[in-house]
């Protein structure tokens, strides 16, 4: 799979999520993630989050229709939230996100 690289730039934004919306992406993040690692494996699912595009693009399937900076934080939150418990099963490890204030 050829991914194609570019700039992406956002505004920044400041707002807060609300809390039903991060338990959805939580949710329907968990699915994903579990889904992309049996595929592809870890190293596909890192590299492509890496990707500007694709990482806002998962951000817009989880339901966070924001263009905005407030997406890394929320998103990167949401992805370590689902996968809590199962790092070493999956071989991936989230770190960032807005530490204990998820919201």
């Amino acid at each position: 799979m050829v991914m194609k690289r570019g700039i992406a730039t956002f505004t920044l934004d400041n707002g807060v999520c609300p809390p039903w919306l991060f338990q959805r992406m939580v949710s329907l993040g968990r699915e994903i993630v579990y889904v992309l690692i049996e595929e592809y494996g870890p190293d596909e699912f890192v590299k492509r989050i890496a990707d500007p595009v694709w990482f806002q693009s998962l951000g817009t399937v989880l339901a966070f229709d924001w263009n905005a900076s407030g997406l890394t934080t929320i998103l990167t939150a949401a992805l370590k939230e689902a996968i809590r418990g199962e790092e070493q099963n999956l071989g991936l490890f989230i770190c960032g996100g807005k530490g204990k204030n998820l919201t």
